[in-house]
């Protein structure tokens, strides 16, 4: 059933599910019982001054009977059912006629799979948190090391009766100063779970800079200005970046933006960005390395932190050092990337951390519901190459970019269609669903 279908449909739904003739109806609408026969069966289209007419009769907006209304219920509701039964979805083609016969039901549907995906995105959130949080696990350290002072002294106290005035001040002195350490730190824990239960809650320096940019879009106009030298001016009084680590970071981060922009400016880079996203082109990002006298790297940071342009999709991006820790990230829609650590070590970033300055691609497969596919590009360099003295320390990052934005072709990396193999992997093994992996490092806590 097309979509144009969906007021006709809808029409004769609430009409009968109000028990109201449909001679009935046409009389309230002023309209001919035949003609509100043939647009109830969609053979005709309703003007909008009809619509309004039927809508009135039916005690409804307006807007309830717009035939582009139910658009975005149908694709939602085609979502919820790919992504619970991706094997054998139960009747997708339908999804038009069941919105227009059942428009509550669909969208009671539609709201259940949301609250469930935000649920799946909590629940991976918070063992991202639990598991690895370094905040969370000094707090926690804080609290238990304050109550074990107290209950030591404590017991001193009541064991010993005999102890010295002078003595028994002081341990009188050790117990308030500890209940009150002991009351900072649960205070201070609280106040922190309670701003960390969202996405962008602020708690350490790289989650406040992370708060930050995403506000800013990831994309901070002061990058693109080859005369602004003051990052301090720009980073002061940002709500988001309340401590002086979190600053210090935003203007390293800055720093190394507005570098990356005057190798690769925006006027000169979005042509050519464009050019390569038009039917029929093909995405390398390595002619754009060529082109511009870019390393990779730089190629990879700039697109993950252009600004909304049409026709280019969002880039998503990760950063990490030699150790494998995650130092900056750029969430994209369906990969999810873990804020504190435990990542997926089949991603192509760690694999180009033993392949130094060898650059890397491969069409990844990220488990969800139902699986996106993303074409990732990375490579491992030197965090300062011209640096002679050891230590080397090493730097690789990784370029996500939607298999649905990329055409047929060799460097589409297999984006031909959904037999091209891929290589399977999630976010941390803690909440992945894939139990048949040979990188697993512990069973998931989401069933398959």
């Amino acid at each position: 059933m097309p979509k144009s279908a969906l007021s006709g449909s809808r029409i004769r739904s609430l009409r009968t599910a109000r028990r109201m003739g449909q001679a009935d109806l046409a009389r309230l609408a002023g309209v001919s019982p035949s003609y509100l026969n043939l647009i109830e069966h969609n053979r005709r289209r309703a003007s909008p001054r009809i619509l309004d007419a039927i809508a009135r009769a039916l005690s409804i907006p307006p807007e309830a009977l717009d035939e582009s209304a139910g658009d975005a219920l149908v694709e939602a509701l085609r979502a919820a059912t790919v992504r619970a039964a991706p094997d054998a979805p139960p009747e997708t083609d339908r999804a038009e006629e069941f919105v227009g016969r059942f428009p509550g039901w669909a969208a009671l549907l539609a709201q259940l799979h949301t609250r469930a995906e935000g649920h799946e995105r909590t629940i991976g959130r918070l063992s991202d948190r639990m598991a690895h949080d370094p905040n969370l696990s000094a707090a926690l350290h804080e609290i238990v090391s304050a109550v074990t002072a107290v209950q030591s002294t404590a017991a001193i106290l009541a064991e010993s009766e005999d102890l010295e005035p002078e003595w028994r001040a002081r341990f009188h002195s050790n117990v308030h100063a500890d209940s009150v350490r002991l009351a900072n730190a649960a205070e201070a824990l609280v106040a922190y779970l309670d701003t960390s239960g969202e996405e962008t809650g602020l708690a350490a320096p790289q989650e406040e800079l992370e708060s930050w940019l995403e506000r800013q879009g990831f994309h901070v106009e002061a990058v693109e200005d080859p005369d602004v030298r003051d990052w301090g001016r720009v980073t002061g009084g940002q709500a988001e970046l309340a401590s002086a680590s979190s600053r210090a970071l935003a203007e390293d981060w800055l720093r190394r933006a507005h570098a990356d922009a005057r190798v690769l400016p925006l006027t000169q880079l979005m042509p050519v960005l464009s050019a390569m996203f038009a039917p029929g082109a093909v995405f390398a990002p390595e002619d754009l390395a060529r082109q511009f006298g870019a390393s990779l790297a730089q190629v990879f940071r700039r697109l993950a932190t252009l600004p909304p342009a049409a026709g280019v999709p969002r880039f998503g991006l990760a950063v990490c050092d030699g150790s494998g820790t995650l130092t900056f990230r750029r969430p994209v829609e369906g990969f999810a990337l873990p804020r504190f650590g435990g990542a997926c070590p089949l991603w192509p970033l760690y694999q180009a951390l033993v392949q130094p300055e060898r650059p890397l691609r491969a069409l990844v497969e990220f488990a969800g519901r139902p699986p996106t596919r993303f074409v990732a590009h990375a490579v491992a360099g030197a965090r300062d190459p011209l640096r002679f003295e050891p230590p080397v320390v090493w730097e690789a990052a990784m370029l996500l970019t939607p298999a649905s934005a990329l055409g047929a072709g060799p460097q589409g990396a297999g984006t031909e269609g959904p037999d091209e193999p891929a290589l399977a992997l999630g976010s941390s093994c803690r909440i992945c669903p894939r139990e048949a992996c040979a990188a697993r490092r512990e069973p998931s806590i989401i069933a398959a």
